[in-house]
C-alpha cells in the first residue's frame, strides 16, 4: 500500500512571514471587499457615462433577485448573505492558524456586549445624523447617486431579511476592512497612518458606486471608526454602530419612502 508523505511545515524566516502575510492578505480582500471596490469603480464609470446627472439615476441596495416569486426571491436573499459571511470565517481561520483566539483577538465575542451596544449606540447616532446631511448635500450638488436602501416586495420577509442584511454587512466590514485588515498591515511593518488610510480609502472605494459623496462619506466614517478600534481595541462597538446604521437606514427608508419629501426616491 502506497503511503502519503507526511505534511512539512516550514520555518519562515522575517522575510517569508511577511511574504506569506502580504499574499494571504491580498487573497483575503480579493474574495472580499477588494473586488467590491473594483465592482464599484466600474459601476461609477457606467453612471459617469450614461446621459443624465448623477442623481437622476438610482443605486439599489436590497433588491429583489426574482420578481414575483417569493420564495425563490428569499432563497436567494439567504444564499447571498450566508455566502458573503464565508470571508470572515476564512478570516478567524487564518487568526486561529496564527496561534491567536480568532476573532476573540480583534474583540469581536460576547465578552462585553452591553460596554459594546452602548458604545456602538453613540459611534453611531454621531456618524448617523451627519452622514444623512452629508448625503443630501452631495446628491442635491450632482455628487452622489440616489441611494435606494431597499427595494425589496412586501412581503412577510421583507424586515426579517433587512436586519440580516444589515447585520451581514456590518460584520463583514469591520471584521476584514478594520480590525483584521489593521492587524495584518501592521505585522507588515505599515505605519499607523498609512494602515489608517489604507483601510478608509479601501472603504470608501466599494461605495464608489454611490458616487463621490457615498466615497468621502465612508472614507470619513473609516477614519473614525479607525480611531476608535485603535483607542477600545475592540471591533464589537463598530460592528453595532455599523449594524445599527444600516438598520436606521433600511428600514427607515422602507417606511418613510414617499411618504415624506426630505427623503429622495427614484
Amino acid at each position: 500500500m502506497r503511503t502519503e508523505p507526511e505534511p512539512v511545515f516550514l520555518e519562515l524566516d522575517e522575510d517569508g512571514r511577511r511574504s506569506l502575510l502580504r499574499t494571504e492578505t491580498l487573497l483575503v480582500l480579493a474574495l472580499s471587499l477588494g473586488a467590491s471596490g473594483v465592482s464599484a469603480l466600474i459601476s461609477f464609470i457606467g453612471s459617469l457615462t450614461k446621459p443624465g446627472g448623477l442623481k437622476d439615476q438610482a443605486a439599489t441596495l436590497n433588491g429583489s433577485y426574482a420578481p414575483g416569486r417569493p420564495w425563490l426571491d428569499l432563497a436567494w436573499q439567504l444564499f447571498g448573505i450566508a455566502s458573503a459571511l464565508v470571508p470572515v470565517l476564512l478570516v478567524a481561520h487564518l487568526l486561529t492558524r496564527e496561534g491567536a483566539p480568532g476573532l476573540r483577538v480583534l474583540g469581536f465575542d460576547r465578552t462585553r456586549p452591553w460596554w459594546d451596544l452602548g458604545r456602538g449606540a453613540l459611534v453611531a447616532a454621531g456618524i448617523g445624523s451627519a452622514g444623512l446631511a452629508f448625503y443630501l448635500g452631495a446628491r442635491a450638488g450632482g455628487f452622489n447617486l440616489t441611494v435606494v436602501p431597499e427595494a425589496l416586495p412586501d412581503v412577510w420577509w421583507k424586515f426579517p431579511v433587512l436586519i440580516l442584511s444589515a447585520l451581514q454587512n456590518a460584520v463583514v466590514e469591520e471584521i476584514i476592512v478594520l480590525a483584521y485588515l489593521l492587524r495584518r498591515l501592521g505585522q507588515l511593518g505599515w505605519s499607523p497612518m498609512a494602515a489608517l488610510l489604507a483601510s478608509s480609502v479601501l472603504r470608501g472605494s466599494y461605495h464608489l458606486y454611490q458616487g463621490i459623496g457615498g466615497f468621502i462619506g465612508n472614507v470619513v466614517m473609516g477614519v473614525v471608526f479607525v480611531l476608535a478600534y485603535r483607542r477600545w481595541g475592540r471591533v464589537g462597538p463598530l460592528v453595532v454602530a455599523h449594524a445599527l446604521l444600516d438598520l436606521v437606514a433600511f428600514g427607515g427608508y422602507a417606511l418613510l419612502a414617499g411618504k415624506v419629501g426630505w427623503l429622495p426616491t427614484p
